[in-house]
C-alpha cells in the first residue's frame, strides 16, 4: 500500500523590491510517495489438555471464532490429535483480545485450556 503526503515548500521572503512577475514569495507543492507497511498478523492458537471436554472447545470456536460446527469440530480434533491448533488469524489488538477472551471463558467454566498467540 502506498500513501502519498504533500510537503509545502515556501521561497524565502524576498530581500528587497522586486517586479511583480518574478515569483518571490511563491509556494511550491511537492509530492513525496511513502511505503505503509500493513500490519503484521498473529496466529491464536489453542493447545490441548487432558482435561477441557471437546465439546466445550467446539462452543469456543463458534463463539469467539465464528466458527460454523463442521469447521469447529475440525480444529478441536486438529488440537485434539496434533497437541495444537490455529483458530484464527488476525492482527496483534484483536488476536490478543481473543486469547483472553477464550481464557476468561475457560477459567469460568473450571476448564485449564490454553490459548497463545504466535507471528504468523
Amino acid at each position: 500500500m502506498r500513501e502519498e503526503s504533500l510537503v509545502i515548500r515556501g521561497a524565502a521572503p524576498p530581500t528587497g523590491p522586486a517586479a511583480p512577475d518574478e515569483g518571490q514569495g511563491a509556494t511550491v507543492v511537492e509530492r513525496q510517495a511513502r511505503r505503509v507497511e500493513p500490519p503484521r498478523l498473529y496466529q491464536v492458537v489453542m493447545l490441548n489438555d487432558d482435561f477441557t471436554p471437546m465439546e466445550f472447545v467446539v462452543v469456543v470456536l463458534q463463539e469467539f471464532f465464528q466458527r460454523d460446527l463442521e469447521t469447529a469440530t475440525q480444529i478441536m480434533l486438529q488440537i485434539h490429535n496434533e497437541g495444537r491448533g490455529v483458530c484464527g488469524v488476525y492482527t496483534k489488538d484483536v488476536a490478543a483480545t481473543k486469547v483472553e477472551l477464550v481464557l476468561a471463558a475457560a477459567r469460568r467454566a473450571g476448564h485449564p485450556l490454553q490459548c497463545i498467540l504466535e507471528t504468523a
